[in-house]
């Protein structure tokens, strides 16, 4: 199915961009287009105005900061971000979980920022960006606005932007000393069930644990799961008892095409164990 008729406008600065943006309630930025271009060939959404940032330079940076953080702009592809490689060494789940995005013709043109910013349920970064507890950095006409990852993502496709405001970049913290990342997905069709663990260990002991759910309307922490893995060895079985209760009280999507909601909830902890043993060196579980 074709687009339907919109109005198209390529800024060339980012003020011009907010400014145009702020001046449309049915203005949308456009990035990579792999997500909002889908929507518009569906007819699932509608907009006056596409405000193309493809191109601008700022938003298409990767800055490795003085302490430890790094800043990914939002029009950064999941192909620069496979292979970048400072990013590499000091970020390296960032690259992997780019470079595990669908295919390549799609990590050519798909961005950091559009990824979030559409919160699919099927999409991978947001439930990084909530794990990592990361910052998101939005601009608009009137100034400039950080928003805490985990209070980003407000519902099915929907976001904390408000209008006007564009997301610019987003900032990761280092990884504490001795943490690691973990990161496991069930796809039938599309991804079924995610889940991204933070371990940190010590002498062969989960100490402290982080533990987010994805393919969910919304990225969700688990903590109660997380003070279950702390002071549990490394066996499978043992982790595979402390997230055993992951997915309690969780309202899993209806039976769709993919999978059924029951489906869902049997494999949250299977999920949520592998991502673990994979954060701990042991993905064999």
């Amino acid at each position: 199915m074709l687009l339907a008729s919109v109005d198209y406008y390529r800024p060339e600065t980012l003020a011009e961009a907010t400014e145009t943006l702020a001046g449309s309630e049915d203005a949308r930025a456009l990035a990579g287009g792999q997500s909002l271009v889908s929507l518009l060939k569906l007819r699932a959404t509608r907009l006056d105005l596409l405000v193309d940032i493809s191109r601008l330079e700022e938003l298409r940076s990767v800055t490795n900061n003085d302490d430890g953080t790094v800043t990914v702009g939002s029009c950064v592809t999941y192909d620069e971000l496979e292979h970048h490689e400072k990013l590499r060494s000091t970020h390296p789940s960032i690259g992997q979980v780019a470079g595990a995005t669908v295919d390549q013709q799609i990590r050519n043109r798909g961005t950091l920022g559009g990824n979030v910013c559409h919160n699919d349920p099927i999409n991978n970064f947001p439930v990084l960006a909530v794990a990592l507890d990361a910052t998101m950095h939005a601009v608009s006409s009137s100034g400039e606005r950080d928003i805490a990852a985990s209070e980003f993502f407000t519902g099915l496709f929907t976001n904390a932007l408000e209008t006007g405001e564009l997301l610019v970049g987003v900032t990761f913290p280092a990884l504490e000393e001795g943490f690691s990342v973990g990161w496991n997905e069930i796809e039938i069709g599309e991804a079924a069930s995610r889940a991204v663990a933070v371990v940190r260990t010590e002498n062969g002991s989960i100490s402290e644990a982080r533990i987010t759910l994805g393919c969910l309307p919304v990225p969700t922490p688990r903590p109660d799961t997380a003070a279950a893995l702390a002071g549990v060895g490394g066996s499978e079985p043992e982790i595979a008892e402390a997230v055993a209760t992951v997915a309690d009280g969780i309202d899993f999507f209806p039976h769709d095409a993919d999978a059924s909601s029951d489906y869902r909830r049997a494999m949250a902890p299977v999920v949520a164990k592998r991502a673990v043993l994979d954060a701990i060196g042991d993905d064999d579980g």
